[in-house]
């Protein structure tokens, strides 16, 4: 008679996942991962780092996926998600601090208010300064409108658009999108996300009782390279929201100021729409 195997417990469902997408940023993700804890699953996917593997022992309970160069951030947003079983999504930065209890918070958030599609935690300084955080979508007259700090007054009416540096989803949300339009290589899907948002009528709202440390860092990417891959992505957002017409118009004006500013990158990214990995839009 074969004996029966012991009863294995069911693993508890998981209800929130945060991804977090770094690259050489080692010191930033250390203090990331140490400030979120171990109460949700944590996917950090690692866009081709040095180094890295030192974190991997100290943070075991994570979940890593190492990539062997850098994809730009939304392909690795993307596989972050795939990975994550969460009922909620935490984008994240890997210069961010925020809370594992403060995450929490969010959550319960997007549980109570149907509406709503995703929220942000108020991103502040050392200091508890609120820091850039909030903009506009871009249009054809304003293609690139800047990061501007949060109003201090709170509001549920949401809000156009927020820096991918924290923003929790619903998963069902991103996973009904399939997949954030990887036309964009390290900027633009916090532009994507907004404008889905608006599209389908839904909430995005910044939630002032939940603060999250922002103490923005410089790139590991050359500025030149960055420069490039965000007129890239803004001819790419351009294009696909506004018409085809729109997006030419603002290749051919950056263009010009980029040639006239010896501004080669800028140049390359805007009109081969070259992305931060080489690839084209």
């Amino acid at each position: 008679m074969t004996p029966q195997s012991p009863d294995i417990p069911e693993r508890p469902p998981i209800r929130i996942s945060v991804v977090i997408v770094s690259y050489n940023r080692m010191d930033q993700l250390r203090e990331n991962l140490e400030a979120l804890g171990t109460g949700h699953q944590i996917v950090v996917v690692d866009n081709g780092s040095q180094g890295i593997g030192a974190l991997e022992a100290e943070f075991p309970q994570v979940r890593w996926s190492r990539l062997p160069r850098n994809f730009g951030l939304t392909k690795a947003l993307n596989i972050g998600i795939r990975a994550s079983e969460g009922d909620y999504i935490l984008l994240l930065h890997d210069d961010v601090r925020i809370a594992g209890d403060a995450v929490t918070q969010m959550a319960d958030y997007l549980e109570s208010h149907e509406d709503t599609a995703a929220v942000a935690p108020l991103l502040v300084d050392a200091e508890g300064n609120p820091v850039p955080q909030l903009c506009g979508l871009p249009t054809p007259s304003n293609a690139d409108p800047r990061l501007e700090a949060a109003s201090p007054q709170p509001t549920t009416s949401g809000v156009q658009c927020v820096s991918g540096a924290a923003i929790m989803v619903r998963a069902y949300y991103l996973r009904a999108l399939r997949h954030i339009d990887e036309r964009y290589g390290n900027y633009g899907s916090h532009l994507e996300l907004g404008q889905q948002m608006r599209r389908s009528s839904k909430k995005l709202v910044i939630l002032h009782s939940v603060t999250a440390i922002h103490e923005i860092s410089p790139s590991p990417m050359p500025a030149s390279a960055l420069a490039g891959d965000r007129a890239a992505g803004i001819a790419a957002f351009l294009s696909k929201h506004h018409g085809f017409l729109s997006g030419l118009l603002y290749r051919i004006k950056t263009a010009v100021a980029a040639l006239f500013t010896f501004r080669f990158s800028v140049l390359s990214g805007v009109l081969s729409g070259q992305k931060i990995d080489g690839t084209a839009t």
